[in-house]
């Protein structure tokens, strides 16, 4: 139950038939909804002709029946999920966004951030540009379409494009006759592709969403890839592969993906399982009770359990009817949002040793409400235990962390921060132990070590579309 989001999902359909694709895209966007829960979108290609509606809210929300039932059929479908780290959350940020150009039209969705955002949109407003919104997106669908203007196809366009953007993206692109996935060369951020028994090609973020539309899964985008789909089949672009270093997100892993998920070959379930083991195994204790916080910290818990030999239990029971975000009540009502979300199982660890399994502390203000709910329904003893590394930097590869200064762990000791959240002691994953949690050393980690695979920002998330130039405290290693 961490205190940050991940930037969205992605998710596109290609039939040779005309068929009720907008239908598909709902239910691959329901399979996302983790990823992203203040606005959705769908586009709809029918023959060239192209139906769009997005809006704030969830999928559920945003896409009644009534709604759904006014996109034609067609043969290509994009759809996005967002939680915006940059910008606010307005209609004018909702994906996918719709471009006119001189050679048709373009519709694009993306999941990650550019870490040289303000330089290339700088450079496009110097150029006479003119952004509607403050989304990433909008300079990569102008970027694209510069270059479309002067190559023969929407593919050539979007593997030149590749070439000026730096940062995270994972891209779902439809023009009028093409759909083209892209992923960036680290492979930040993940991107997979399925078929159904029927023939049509699926691309989503994750490999859930694949198997929610009865879609086999194929296998994931290489970092760098670009896979064009059209009435010939699927072609490959490998130019850009192999140009940097394979960089994923280490945190799909911990905590954003779903664990029904296999993310390059790696289980999400599996290695949050390993997570907890590794953490029984470097931060042991005497205890009656293992109790994960749900949901992401459940696998982890079961892992500390299996390890340790100390039983696993339902310490919480979790509001299924709220997601990773919900409206907040109104200044004026003193509402704890936590007890809305989670309610503790009294006897279940009522005068019982607690160990609390949970997957990060950011701010601490969510895991010290965590911990007193415990302490109120009578646990004795409450040992919490992290299955990530402290969280000592900003991101800025498509995680709301953009900033040293909020970040708990940045100003205490492991021994502060268990006084402070009000547990009995505190073990964070080491940071050594995340190539064994995955079976693999091909990961980020810049926000437990400071160590960026790209050149650091010029300028914080907050301040980019502001003109404002700040500081980065750490060097590019």
């Amino acid at each position: 139950m961490a205190e940050i989001h991940e930037e969205c999902g992605v998710f596109g359909v290609y039939s040779t038939q005309s068929a009720d694709l907008a239908g598909l895209a709902y239910y691959g966007l329901y399979a996302l909804q983790h990823r992203g829960q203040e606005s959705c979108g769908i586009v709809v290609n029918d023959d060239g002709v192209f139906s769009s509606h997005r809006d704030l809210g969830t999928v559920n929300d945003v896409f009644s029946r009534e709604v759904l039932g006014r996109f034609p059929k067609g043969t290509m479908a994009i759809g996005h999920v967002r939680y915006g780290t940059t910008g606010g959350n307005n209609r004018e940020n909702c994906q996918p966004i719709v471009v006119n150009h001189q050679k048709g039209k373009l519709a694009l969705a993306h999941n990650g951030n550019l870490s040289n955002a303000y330089e290339l949109r700088s450079a496009l407003e110097l150029g006479g540009a003119i952004f509607h919104s403050t989304s990433d997106t909008e300079i990569i669908a102008y970027i694209i379409t510069q270059q479309r203007l002067k190559t023969a196809s929407i593919e050539v366009a979007v593997s030149r494009a590749m070439n000026e953007l730096d940062g995270a993206f994972s891209l779902v692109i439809m023009s009028a006759a093409k759909m083209i996935a892209a992923r960036d060369p680290h492979g930040f951020r993940p991107l997979c592709y399925g078929i159904t028994p029927e023939g049509v090609h699926v691309v989503a973020s994750e490999s859930c969403a694949l198997a929610a539309v009865g879609a086999k899964f194929q296998r994931d985008l290489l970092p760098g890839e670009i896979l064009t789909f059209d009435e010939t089949g699927v072609h490959t672009d490998r130019i850009h592969c192999g140009t940097v270093e394979r960089r994923a997100c280490i945190f799909e892993y911990i905590y954003f993906a779903r664990p029904d998920s296999v993310i390059d070959g790696v289980s999400v379930h599996a290695a949050r399982k390993n997570a907890g083991r590794l953490l029984a195994k470097r931060h042991s204790v005497d205890a009656d009770l293992v109790v994960g916080v749900p949901d992401s910290g459940l696998d982890a818990a079961i892992g500390y359990a299996e390890e340790s030999g100390i039983p696993f239990g339902l310490g919480f029971i979790k509001n299924k009817y709220i997601g990773r975000t919900f409206i907040s009540p109104g200044q004026g009502q003193r509402v704890d949002q936590v007890k809305i979300k989670l309610s503790p199982i009294r006897d279940a660890v009522q005068g019982k040793r607690i160990v609390l399994i949970d997957d990060s502390i950011v701010r601490g203000t969510t895991s010290g409400q965590i911990v007193g709910l415990l302490r109120e329904a009578g646990a004795r003893e409450i040992h919490m235990r992290i299955s990530s590394p402290p969280f000592r930097n900003p991101c800025y590869y498509g995680t709301d962390i953009d900033s040293r200064d909020h970040l708990i762990a940045c100003h205490h000791t492991v021994e502060e921060i268990a006084s402070i959240i009000g547990a009995d002691s505190l073990g964070y994953l080491a940071l050594e132990d995340l190539t064994e949690m995955i079976g693999s050393a091909d990961y980020c980690h810049a926000c437990f070590s400071g160590q960026y695979p790209t050149a650091i920002p010029i300028c914080t998330a907050k301040d980019r579309f502001e003109g404002k130039l700040s500081q980065r405290e750490g060097k590019q290693k």
